[in-house]
């Protein structure tokens, strides 16, 4: 317990810096000249289109119908994109979503699958290029249809917090669940995976997709959100308070691998042995709890990798294989 316990305590320090970096990092950046070319030397604001629309395709669905995003009241937040990467090589971070959206990447060759894809971003910000794009390119080249989740952040004041997120994931199964045929997805076969901040979230779909956490508003609503598949990368398993965040139901503040139970969808879990922001333990006894609640599970932790790594660590570091073991564990799962 006591080792918990500061496992806990650290993991506290690490997002509330987190938080803190962010932050700064926002009100560091600066506009980019209109001809930007090259990658800058900080972070820069970029130019991006209104809500609704997308950064990574054309293909756009809004979760909500319009002025239906629930908790909405009193949010004044109004969506900013922070370039970190080149026009070349893009590594966005979108930053207060007041309209969450689905960006679909559809496959040459679809199988069927689908998978809603969680961007990390500390709660923060959405890493929508390294931990959206990427993966989503990849995994279209193995038949899957993906769906880049751009979710609300509970630091921009939603009146549910951390459930605002929670709420977009559930409406984004469902909605995909509901409109299966345009995709050519199976609705039986629908995943969820994401990293960091986005992990936290995936594991809150994995073992709260049952929670009601907003009143149905369509026929969508009345359909599962239950995730058939679940990938959680460095996800952190504790939401605490911190600034922009003053208070945490006890309820959305009970740790996720405590409520792993039977009967949850198999679940793939990955992180890095020496990431100094999330540390390794959240994942340990996440893979555990599943274990014992006899829920199929594959455990993958590396040496090096650090944080962060998403689809695109480099070759030679050892976190770069995981995308390969993922889509053969899905293939032995016959998800794919």
């Amino acid at each position: 317990m006591r080792d918990l316990h500061l496992n806990r305590r650290a993991l506290t320090g690490a997002l509330a810096l987190s938080l803190v970096a962010g932050r700064a990092l926002a009100q560091a950046a600066k506009p980019a000249d209109a001809n930007l070319t090259g990658t800058p030397a900080a972070p820069v604001i970029i130019p991006a289109p209104p809500e609704p629309a997308g950064l990574l395709s054309k293909e756009v669905v809004e979760l909500w119908p319009v002025g239906r995003v629930p908790g909405s009241a009193g949010v004044t937040a109004v969506r900013q994109v922070l370039e970190r990467g080149s026009p070349a090589a893009h590594d966005r971070a979108v930053m207060h979503v007041s309209r969450p959206i689905l960006e679909v990447f559809r496959p040459e060759k679809p199988n069927g699958a689908a998978m809603v894809i969680l961007p990390g971003g500390g709660y923060m910000r959405l890493a929508v290029d390294k931990e959206g794009a990427g993966g989503a390119r990849r995994l279209t080249k193995a038949g899957i249809t993906c769906f880049v989740l751009n979710y609300r952040l509970p630091v921009d004041g939603w009146a549910d917090g951390y459930d605002a997120s929670l709420q977009d994931i559930q409406r984004a199964v469902r909605l995909i669940r509901a409109k299966a045929k345009t995709w050519g997805v199976d609705p039986a076969r629908v995943g969820v995976m994401g990293f960091s901040a986005g992990g936290h979230l995936a594991a809150a779909s994995l073992t709260r997709h049952d929670a009601k956490v907003y009143e149905p508003i369509d026929a969508a609503d009345q359909l599962s959100a239950r995730p058939d598949v679940v990938m959680v990368g460095y996800g952190v398993m504790t939401a605490t308070a911190r600034p922009g965040i003053a208070t945490v139901s006890a309820e959305t503040a009970k740790p996720l691998n405590e409520r792993v139970r039977k009967g949850l969808p198999p679940t793939f879990v990955v992180h890095a042995a020496d990431d100094r922001t999330v540390p390794v333990a959240n994942s340990l006894t996440l893979f555990q709890a599943l274990k014992t609640a006899e829920i199929p599970a594959e455990l993958h932790v590396y040496q090096e990798g650090g944080h962060g790594f998403g689809f695109s660590p480099p070759a030679d570091n050892p976190a770069s294989r995981w995308p390969d073991a993922f889509e053969a564990w899905l293939h032995r799962l016959k998800f794919i």
